[in-house]
C-alpha cells in the first residue's frame, strides 16, 4: 500500500478518516492525498469579471487556510502528505484522480443519511462509493488510528464477485487481519438449503483461490430477515470490527445486494465498512 486518498469537507466526520488514515500511512509507509472540491458554480470559473474572480480567489484562500488547520494534528507528524484542491464537486471524478495517482485505498467519513447537509458525507459517500473502482473504506464514528483485525466480508459466492475477492483478501492480508466469508440466508422465495450454498462456496473458493486448499472455519452461513441484519448479527457475535461487501456500482449491485444493500450499509452502519468493485 503506497497511496490512500481521502475526500475531505473540513467536518469531524472527514476528520475522522483523516485520523484512521494516518495509522494505515504508518503502518505500510504510505503517502495521503488530501483531496477537497470545493464546488465552485460555473459563473465564477468561466466569468474573468471582477466580482467572479475575487470569489474565487476568497474560495481558494479559504480552503489553504482550512487545509493548514486541518492537517495540523498530533497523529499526523511524520506522515507525507499531498493537498489535492478540485474546483468543482463532482464525484466521479474522486474515480478518475484516483486512478490517475494509482491511489490504493479511499477512506472517507460518513454521517449516514441523517440530516440535509450535502457535502462530502452521507449521501455524497454512496455517489463515490458506486463509482469508484478502488477499494473504499468508509468511517463513521471517531475510530482513532485504527487498522481492522477481523473483519467480516458478505458475499452471495458467485464468480461475479472473485474479482471483489480477490481485491480485497490481499488488501486484509496485508492488514494482518482475520477475515470472516459469510452468506446471508435469507426466508421464503430467496430461501436456499445448506448443500446448496456449501457447493456455492467451494466452487466460488477454488476458482478464487487457483485450487489452493480450502479454510471451512471462515465460511460461516448465516440465517437472517435481511442482510442488514443477519450481517450485523454476526459481526457482533465474533467482535467484527469492520463489515466488507462487494458492490456493482452504477450498474447496480448484485443479485445478493437487491435493495441497495451496499449503499445502506454505508449509511446506516455504526462499523467500517469497505467496499470492492465486482
Amino acid at each position: 500500500m503506497k497511496k490512500i486518498l481521502v475526500p475531505v469537507d473540513f467536518s469531524t466526520q472527514s476528520e475522522n478518516a483523516l485520523e484512521t488514515a494516518s495509522a494505515f500511512a504508518k503502518a505500510y509507509n504510505a503517502e495521503i492525498l488530501v483531496l477537497h472540491m470545493m464546488g465552485l458554480s460555473d459563473a465564477v470559473l468561466t466569468h474573468g469579471e471582477g466580482d467572479s474572480i475575487a470569489q474565487g480567489v476568497y474560495h481558494m484562500k479559504l480552503a489553504e487556510k482550512q487545509f493548514k488547520t486541518f492537517l495540523d494534528k498530533p497523529y499526523m507528524e511524520g506522515v507525507k502528505v499531498t493537498e489535492v484542491v478540485q474546483n468543482y464537486k463532482i464525484f466521479e471524478e474522486v474515480n478518475k484522480l484516483a486512478k490517475e495517482q494509482k491511489i490504493d485505498l479511499i477512506i472517507m467519513g460518513s454521517h449516514g443519511a441523517k440530516g440535509l447537509r450535502e457535502e462530502f458525507v452521507g449521501s455524497n459517500t454512496e455517489k463515490v462509493v458506486r463509482s469508484s473502482e478502488i477499494p473504499v473504506l468508509v468511517i463513521k464514528d471517531r475510530e482513532g488510528e485504527y487498522i481492522p483485525q477481523n473483519i467480516v466480508f458478505a458475499c452471495d459466492f458467485k464468480t461475479e464477485n472473485v474479482t471483489a475477492y480477490r481485491e480485497a483478501i490481499p488488501l486484509f492480508e496485508k492488514l494482518g487481519a482475520r477475515v470472516h466469508l459469510v452468506y446471508i440466508n435469507l426466508p421464503a422465495d430467496r430461501f436456499r438449503s445448506s448443500k446448496e450454498i456449501e457447493e456455492d462456496m467451494t466452487s466460488f473458493m477454488r476458482i478464487a483461490e487457483f485450487g489452493k486448499p480450502l479454510h471451512q472455519e471462515d465460511l460461516v452461513i448465516i440465517n437472517g430477515y435481511s442482510i442488514e441484519s443477519g450481517l450485523y448479527e454476526y459481526a457482533e457475535k465474533v467482535n467484527a470490527d469492520a463489515l466488507a461487501i462487494p458492490t456493482h456500482g452504477r450498474k447496480g449491485l448484485s443479485h445478493f445486494f437487491r435493495g441497495s444493500v451496499a449503499e445502506a450499509l454505508v449509511n446506516h452502519s455504526k462499523m467500517p465498512v469497505f467496499t470492492f468493485k465486482m
